[in-house]
């Protein structure tokens, strides 16, 4: 089985990019290993930003997180990736995912 491809959603790439090098190795491990089918290692299910949608957790010092939805046959969206600073998520994160999967479902029904 081939890989899954990865869309990147809104600036998700770019944020990934201005991680600190530890912790973009982390995150491309991580996507790769979905890419092959596997979970990753620290996930949980992001029922607050849409049905399907799960973070990633990276735990290299600061905390960073990927929000995705791997449900698709034809690619693993990204929607949105941050650094975390506080215990619970900022609304304005979960805002912003929740913003970029409304504007994926509506622009693939369009198709």
């Amino acid at each position: 089985m081939a890989d899954k491809v990865i869309r990147w959603l809104g600036s998700s790439l770019d944020d990934i990019r201005a991680f600190p090098e530890q912790a973009r190795r982390a995150a491309g491990y991580q996507l790769s290993r979905l890419q092959q089918g596997l979970m990753p290692n620290d996930w949980k299910a992001m029922k607050a930003v849409g049905s399907g949608v799960y973070e990633i957790r990276i735990h290299t010092g600061a905390e960073r997180r990927i929000f995705y939805i791997a449900k698709y046959d034809d690619a693993i969206y990204v929607l949105h990736a941050f650094k975390k600073s506080t215990r619970q998520t900022r609304q304005a994160d979960i805002n912003l995912a929740r913003q970029r999967l409304a504007e994926f479902l509506e622009s693939s029904r369009q198709k």
